[in-house]
């Protein structure tokens, strides 16, 4: 082992990736963009909004209190929509996926039931709605608990079961604080499998892997130094990626040694896999296929997006032999539960694959059988 070679190959790549835009964009704004978008959407699920247009037929003032109800929490914005015509009709030609339609004679039934107690009084409330829109479903359950709390305060009388929600966690945690780790543990995928892949693909191609074979750098020195390349890429990815999430979205995440730990273990594994994956790769399309069949399944299937407890069980025992999914696992533990026992069963499991795939590599890769 040289430091000098390995120092001086290091220089050399990281030099040519701050000339590639493409590497660049991968490494850095892509994982800070899709922490911005997701974390935009998710990040405040109790501060969330939603339109919901409102066909007042009563035109009273009890009815007008209903809509004020409505729109009291936060949850809707009313949009009141004229009183003439269908409400059907209109919902088609506006394209509405919700329309609330209050009766005619609703403040008279409600005087019936509040001020005469009379209990057969009732007042049916009609929404029209677009089955296939995929946030109506969301907006009729909100719609519904509104109701819901309405009729109970008309009744008064205290609801026999009440719930209580008790967290497992002491602190409260947003979506977002759940969705960094997975973008870290993505990141360093993407930029680790992605990068040994297409050098190897492009070495091989190119004859240059059988003639570093006459250079004083040895194999040993020519991996180290592409070890320290991808491992330096994967502290500045994950340096932006914290940065953008303290920053905009101020997130409370435990960053410790397991966050580097993890970092080390995903690069090892990644590049191992990259390096297994040579032989396959003849150039740089091959390659950037080969590598697309591996990121993807591990991708969605890892719980990076969404929990792996959501997919059929098939589903969630291969997720389980992924290595991406130790590594979202156990910076998850590490970063917001604070679950040692539980890093380092992550950790173990992790290390394991990274010996076995990264020594698989470093064999297969060999110079003096690349033509």
């Amino acid at each position: 082992m040289t430091p000098r070679i390995i120092a001086a190959n290091l220089k050399v790549k990281l030099r040519s990736f701050s000339r590639e835009k493409s590497t660049v964009f991968f490494t850095i704004a892509f994982p800070v963009i899709l922490v911005l978008v997701f974390g935009a959407i998710f990040t405040k699920p109790e501060h969330m909004n939603f339109d919901l247009c409102v066909q007042d037929l009563d035109q009273s003032a009890s009815s007008a209190q209903l809509v004020k109800s409505v729109a009291v929490d936060g949850v809707f914005r009313t949009i009141s929509v004229p009183s003439d015509g269908s409400a059907v009709q209109y919902a088609k030609e506006h394209k509405l996926n919700l329309l609330l339609v209050i009766p005619h004679g609703f403040e008279e039934m409600e005087a019936r039931r509040v001020l005469k107690r009379d209990r057969d009084a009732s007042v049916v409330l009609t929404y029209v709605y677009d089955p296939s829109s995929t946030s109506v479903t969301t907006k009729l359950q909100f719609l519904n608990s509104i109701v819901a709390a309405t009729n109970q305060r008309m009744s008064g009388t205290a609801p026999f079961i009440t719930m209580l929600e008790q967290s497992i966690l002491n602190k409260k945690y947003r979506f977002i604080e759940f969705f960094v780790p997975g973008i870290i543990a993505m990141a360093v995928m993407t930029s680790s499998l992605s990068g040994a892949l297409t050098m190897n693909a492009e070495l091989r191609q190119k004859g240059i892997l059988r003639k570093l074979a006459t250079t004083p750098i040895t194999r040993i020195d020519w991996l180290l130094s592409n070890i320290l390349y991808q491992l330096v890429l994967a502290f500045i990815s994950t340096t932006s990626i914290l940065l953008v999430s303290y920053a905009v979205f101020a997130v409370r995440l435990q960053i410790n040694l397991w966050l580097a730990v993890y970092i080390v273990l995903a690069v090892f594994v990644f590049v191992g896999i990259g390096m297994m994956l040579t032989p396959i790769a003849k150039d740089g399309e091959s390659a950037a296929a080969a590598a697309n069949a591996f990121l993807f399944p591990m991708m969605f299937l890892s719980g990076t997006f969404f929990p792996v407890e959501m997919m059929p069980g098939f589903l969630q025992k291969f997720a389980r032999i992924l290595p991406l999914y130790y590594v979202n696992e156990g910076l998850r533990a590490s970063m917001i539960f604070s679950n040692n026992m539980a890093a380092v069963r992550c950790a173990a499991i992790t290390g394991g694959i990274a010996a076995v795939v990264f020594a698989a590599g470093a064999l297969i890769t060999r110079w003096d059988s690349v033509a």
